[in-house]
């Protein structure tokens, strides 16, 4: 059956498709997934329930069509040596074996060489553009320290996550509250066991 839209909504719809995402697609195999539950997508609840999952997985996948490198560029003029943390970057992503998803916290740490940084923002938004496509935490992890640590060429670079996955607290074994901590540690950080000891005790607040 086709999905009927006011205007409005066909103009959503039109920008989806025009960035490389098949909303019709999506929202027809949402209705497929309503009638193999035994759902009947024509019920008042269920009418919309196709194009707003369709537009929901347009947005928690835009990473997919973003360039991360174009996130670490240094900032001309601006020097630092010594060591730079971010923490507690909120992240959402996908699990890729059950499309469920999950969400927790990322912390990223670089040593610059040179002096060369890049702005704070942009370590959260290099987080988000991997997070933003369909993942695993532990390949996650690696994929933002490696991107960071080839593009600015710092002396190390180390990438905490943790993360609690509703494919593991809501269905499985149901342990709702489990936290997987996975991490990345490239450079100097593998190098140095003090260095990397002192970004840890700097990340869990126990300095």
């Amino acid at each position: 059956m086709s999905i009927q839209l006011d205007e409005e909504e066909k103009q959503e719809f039109n920008a989806s498709e025009r960035s490389g995402v098949d909303l019709q697609k999506i929202a027809q195999g949402v209705r497929l997934i309503l009638e193999g539950i035994g759902e009947d997508p024509e019920r008042p609840g269920l009418q919309r329930t196709p194009e707003r999952v369709a537009e929901m997985y347009a947005e928690l996948t835009e990473g997919m069509r973003e360039d991360p490198h174009l996130h670490v560029v240094p900032l001309p003029g601006d020097k630092h040596d010594e060591m730079v943390i971010v923490k507690d970057i909120h992240i959402a992503s996908i699990c890729e074996h059950h499309l469920a998803p999950f969400v927790g916290r990322c912390h990223i740490a670089y040593i610059p060489r040179n002096g060369r940084i890049v702005g704070l923002s942009k370590l959260a938004r290099l987080a988000e553009t991997f997070a933003r496509r369909l993942q695993v935490q532990e390949r996650l992890t690696t994929e933002i320290a490696n991107t960071l640590f080839e593009a600015l060429e710092p002396v190390g670079v180390m990438v905490v996550m943790e993360a609690e996955h509703t494919c593991m607290t809501l269905r499985g074994v149901k342990k709702p509250g489990a936290v997987t901590i996975t991490s990345a540690v490239l450079g100097g950080f593998r190098k140095d066991s003090r260095t990397r000891a002192e970004a840890m005790a700097l990340i869990t607040g126990k300095a």
